[in-house]
């Protein structure tokens, strides 16, 4: 008796991605002749046959699309999911939400659950463990698979999907720009671990706003955060210089800045301008309230979950990926000012 295979089973065979083979067993004109003859003979030779309950679940529309966040705690996310729901409601979807956790065990898993016919597509904004391991053959199985996936936020280049992301540049460029405009020299960047490419973006903005003042990035001034340590702690390293301004990559940092400036007999923006990232209900209401970046996450997600119903409702063997960049806006508060 001949073994039962699998699509997967004939693709690593053969060397090829599993789209190929699906492609090929479907005679679409994007794969050569050759290329479909091999795949078709090899899946003749060994009798196979499609899961015929699988492709049903997949063929069948549930007018659900699947979320997942890294995580709740940043007024971003909650945005974003407004915008997403309201515009899958207005096409007639609904939407299920999930939490990686940061986790890439838990986003592995839950991408599998989502994917096996419980919804028509999925958004993703990727998790920070997933980002430092760098393993993201769990989306590209998804993607292979023709499972719509749209990415958002935090996103990588060798994905090939749909992807919707702030200007993280422009908008480190643009909070970095107004300190230097507000006369402050020494300026500390409290940012996320490297590997969490937003965070490395708009350090890059910081960067760029620094040398075109002539200033040299001092190395000192820049506090990676790890969130299983103590942030408070970290970010008082920041001020064993004698800082003046402080851009922090989303506003929680921005705010345990400004609690750590005031420890250590500093006002705020008198002697100490803060920026913060995400106009989100603790920069409004803190006191002073925080000069911030505005990400507009309502538009994120609406132009992600846009994007992933395009995909479900126009399939299409030429689809090309999409990339959306959403510009940012600064918006001033108490935190910022002239120095004297």
């Amino acid at each position: 008796m001949k073994q039962k295979i699998t699509i997967k089973t004939i693709a690593k065979e053969l060397g090829v991605s599993t789209s190929t083979v699906s492609k090929a067993l479907k005679d679409s004109h994007e794969i050569s002749v050759e290329t479909k003859q091999k795949i078709q003979a090899y899946a003749n030779l060994y009798n196979y046959k499609p899961n015929h309950l699988a492709l049903q679940l997949r063929n069948q529309k549930t007018k659900v699309i699947g979320v997942i966040l890294p995580k709740i705690v940043h007024h971003f996310f909650s945005t974003v999911i407004m915008g997403i729901e309201e515009g899958a409601n207005a096409k007639g979807y609904n939407i299920m939400v999930c939490f990686s956790n940061e986790s890439y065990k838990k986003e592995v898993e839950t991408l599998k659950v989502l994917s096996n016919g419980s919804v028509d597509g999925i958004i993703v904004s990727i998790a920070s463990e997933t980002l430092g391991n760098k393993d993201f053959n769990h989306f590209k199985e998804l993607v292979s698979e023709e499972i719509p996936l749209v990415l958002f936020d935090r996103v990588v280049d060798d994905i090939l999907c749909d992807k919707v992301v702030v200007d993280d540049v422009g908008a480190g460029y643009k909070a970095t720009k107004h300190l230097l405009d507000n006369n402050r020299k020494k300026i500390a960047l409290i940012t996320t671990p490297k590997h969490v490419n937003v965070g490395t973006l708009r350090r890059q903005g910081y960067e760029k706003a620094l040398i075109e003042a002539y200033i040299k990035t001092d190395e000192d001034l820049i506090v990676e955060i790890d969130e299983e340590a103590n942030i408070k702690e970290q970010i008082d390293k920041a001020f064993k210089q004698d800082i003046d301004g402080v851009f922090a990559v989303n506003e929680i940092y921005a705010a345990k800045t400004m609690r750590v400036a005031k420890e250590n007999g500093l006002n705020v923006p008198e002697d100490l301008s803060v920026i913060g990232f995400t106009d989100g209900l603790i920069s409004e209401y803190s006191s002073p309230s925080i000069t911030t970046i505005a990400q507009h996450g309502m538009t994120m997600g609406r132009q992600a979950v846009e994007l992933l119903i395009e995909r479900i409702e126009k399939e299409s063997e030429n689809f090309k990926p999409k990339k959306i960049v959403i510009s940012s806006d600064l918006k001033l508060r108490e935190s910022t000012k002239p120095s004297s």
